[in-house]
C-alpha cells in the first residue's frame, strides 16, 4: 500500500501518496521504499544516515531527520511501529502458493506435513508429526525428528539434525507497552536460518527476528531446552550446554562454550573463543578471546573459585 494508506492506520493523514510501502526496516537497513522508527533517544544518531523513506518519531526529535525523509510524527514510535508491523505479515499458510518440493531420496511420514511453497533437499527424513511452514527452506541430508517444528520463510542447511519437539521460527517476546499498562503485539517478520552441519537437542525454542533473520551459524551444537530469542547469533561451532537462554539481539561469536543454566543479556556481542561456566550470567559485551567465567554477574574463572573459597570459610 502506499505511505499515506498505511499510516491512515495509525490517525496520520498525509497529502499525497508519497510512495509505495515496500517494508518496514531498521533505521540502518531500511531502504528509500521501507519505513523506520525512533524508539529510544539513544537511536537519533543513527537517523542522519538513514535511507528509510519515512521514519516514525516523536516531536522532540523530529528535527533529526534527513532530506527528503517524511517525518512520522506520533506520540509513541513504538507503539505505532508495533501497530503497523502486522501490515507487513505474510500470510501463516497460502494456498496460492506452489506445492511443496521434496528432494530426490527424501522420506516424509505421513503423519508429517510440509505447507505449499515449501522445498525440502535430497535426502533427508521427516518424521511423524513434523511440520514445514510455508515458503521453508530444508536443505540436503537433514534429519527432522517427530514433532520438530519449522515455521514459515524459515531456513535450515544442509546434513543438520534437529531433535523431537523443537520450534523454528516462533514469534519472539517482543511488544510494545503504553502508559496504562496495555500491550500492543510486533509482528516478528523476519525468519531463522540455521546454518550447515548444525545439530539442535530437543524442545529448543529459536525464535524469528522481528527484521532480518536470527541466525545459528554452521557447525553449532545446541543441547535440549535452550532459548534462542529474536534477532540472535549464534556463531560457528558454538556449543551451548542444556537449559541456556540468549536474550533478544545477542551476537555471540565462534567457538563459545557455555555451560547449562547459563544466561546471555540482550544486545551484547561475546567475542570468539570464550568457555562460560555452568550458571554463568553475561551482563555485558565480551571483547576479548580465549577466557573462562563463572559466576552472576560473571567474572574471571579464577576469580569466581577465589570468592567462593572466602565464603566457605567464613561460613565454618
Amino acid at each position: 500500500m502506499t505511505l499515506k494508506e498505511l499510516v491512515a492506520n495509525i490517525g496520520i493523514e498525509l497529502e499525497d501518496e508519497c510512495f509505495e510501502v515496500t517494508g518496514m526496516n531498521t533505521l540502518s537497513d531500511a531502504t528509500e521504499s521501507e519505513i523506520s522508527f525512533v524508539a529510544n533517544s539513544k537511536y537519533i544518531k543513527d537517523v542522519a544516515n538513514s535511507n528509510a523513506g519515512a521514519i516514525l518519531i516523536d516531536e522532540a526529535n523530529k528535527d533529526a531527520l534527513p532530506d527528503g525523509c517524511v517525518a512520522l510524527v506520533v506520540e509513541s514510535p513504538y507503539w505505532d511501529m508495533a501497530t503497523l508491523s502486522k501490515f507487513f505479515s505474510t500470510p501463516i499458510e497460502d494456498n496460492n502458493l506452489p506445492k511443496a518440493i521434496i528432494g530426490e531420496g527424501t522420506s516424509v511420514s505421513a503423519k508429517a506435513e510440509v505447507a505449499n511453497g515449501a522445498v525440502i533437499g535430497k535426502n533427508c527424513r521427516i518424521m511423524a508429526g513434523a511440520y514445514v511452514g510455508a515458503s521453508a527452506k530444508i536443505g540436503d541430508n537433514t534429519i527432522l525428528y517427530p514433532n520438530v517444528v519449522v515455521y514459515k520463510e524459515c531456513v535450515v542447511g544442509n546434513d543438520c539434525i534437529i531433535h523431537a519437539g523443537t520450534v523454528i521460527g516462533s514469534d519472539g517476546f517482543g511488544f510494545a507497552s503504553n502508559r496504562v499498562g496495555e500491550h500492543n503485539k510486533i509482528y516478528h517478520n523476519g525468519n531463522v536460518v540455521i546454518g550447515d552441519n548444525v545439530e539442535i537437542g530437543s524442545n529448543n525454542s529459536i525464535d524469528r527476528a522481528v527484521f532480518g533473520s536470527t541466525t545459528i551459524k554452521a557447525g553449532a551444537r545446541l543441547d535440549n531446552l535452550i532459548q534462542v530469542a529474536h534477532n540472535c547469533e549464534i556463531g560457528e561451532n558454538a556449543v551451548v550446554a542444556s537449559q541456556t537462554g540468549f536474550a533478544g539481539s545477542s551476537k555471540v561469536g565462534r567457538s563459545n562454550v557455555f555451560g547449562a543454566q547459563s544466561g546471555v543479556a540482550g544486545h551484547l556481542e561475546i567475542a570468539p573463543f570464550n568457555t562460560f561456566a555452568a550458571r554463568t550470567g553475561v551482563t555485558k559485551t565480551v571483547k576479548t578471546s580465549g577466557k573462562t567465567y563463572a559466576g552472576f554477574p560473571f567474572m574471571d574463572h579464577k576469580l569466581w573459585l577465589k570468592i567462593q573459597g572466602k565464603i566457605a570459610r567464613l561460613i565454618k
